[in-house]
């Protein structure tokens, strides 16, 4: 077995960790400290850096809760972060020594949160491979609506007549860098009536991060005769473009308002990309898909991808030692 060091991230390591992160093939401004720090106080962070010798060859966001570690909860997907010129015999030993270092700190389970192939810069499914030979349990599937933006995808006649709505009624579309107005008076006040929920970044955070990431945050407004209709924040990465949040008022369905701005993003803000990412439509896991969002998302020309999540026991690290012959 190659030997592998692995270290619990610190401060001091934060310029080291994000130069990987920067070069990674499976990673995004996700994974930047500058990002997950934001909520540094809701987690325990328990990520790792793995080293052969003194160079850094492998990262793993995660938190601490008891005797599991997550592969992030506070982020959409994460998962083992590799350099693009990974080899599986060496990862296979990098996961060795993850799950190893997990169980002699009394670590009982990894929890694996893995990130959807579009948004790797190349093949990244040696992990799949790897917690399926540790005997990991596939405890969730999320099934996620994504446009191939290089394919002749489709937008069905009845989303059609409700953008062409949209333009007859000449709504206009602003990109905009002050949150307030959409967050205060759309998105909360929806997520409170709908849901008895919250926005996952507050006001003053996601303003944070956009000023952090100005080309990967953006956001976009609506309005009718100078009133905000709606608005989506966007997260955008190397090859995707993905709706972080999106409300409307009440109006929304006699003007046309979110088809209109989603045609614009899809066609406009979308250019030069390979793929927009709806995300989920579910509820309770996985296990429930919400019929009509789901409808809406494939009436755009959407298609579905499957995220996995593994769990696996710590203990297993020695069902590696025989894999390579």
């Amino acid at each position: 077995m190659k030997d592998y060091t692995v270290k619990r991230y610190e401060s001091k390591y934060f310029s080291d960790w994000n130069a990987f992160i920067s070069t990674a093939k499976n990673a995004t401004f996700l994974f930047n400290r500058n990002f997950m720090e934001y909520h540094s106080d809701r987690f325990e962070d328990f990520s790792l850096m793995i080293y052969d010798e003194d160079k850094l060859v492998a990262v793993l966001p995660a938190n601490r809760v008891g005797a599991t570690v997550f592969s992030h909860q506070g982020l959409t997907y994460g998962g083992i972060v590799l350099p693009s010129n990974s080899k599986l015999s060496n990862v296979i030993f990098i996961f060795k020594s993850i799950l190893l270092f997990l169980n002699e700190n009394a670590i009982s389970e990894l929890n694996l949160k893995k990130i959807p192939s579009i948004y790797c810069d190349t093949f990244s499914d040696e992990i799949d491979y790897l917690a399926s030979i540790c005997k990991g349990n596939p405890i969730m599937k999320h099934a996620i609506s994504v446009i191939d933006l290089n394919s002749n995808f489709k937008i069905s006649k009845s989303r059609r007549e409700c953008i062409n709505r949209g333009k007859k009624l000449n709504l206009v579309i602003k990109e905009e860098s002050d949150f307030k107005p959409f967050w205060n008076d759309i998105l909360i006040p929806n997520l409170k009536e709908k849901y008895n929920s919250k926005p996952v970044h507050s006001l003053a955070e996601i303003t944070a991060l956009k000023a952090k990431f100005p080309h990967n945050i953006k956001h976009f407004n609506v309005y009718n005769e100078g009133k905000l209709v709606c608005g989506t924040t966007l997260f955008i990465t190397n090859k995707v473009v993905k709706p972080q949040y999106i409300s409307g008022n009440e109006d929304n369905n006699l003007l046309g308002s979110i088809d209109y701005l989603y045609d614009y993003l899809i066609n406009e803000v979308s250019k030069g990309k390979s793929y927009f990412d709806f995300g989920p439509s579910h509820e309770n896991n996985g296990l429930n898909i919400i019929r009509n969002i789901n409808f809406w998302k494939e009436s755009f020309g959407a298609q579905t991808l499957v995220q996995n999540f593994y769990e696996v026991e710590t203990s297993n690290h020695n069902l590696l030692d025989t894999l390579l012959i």
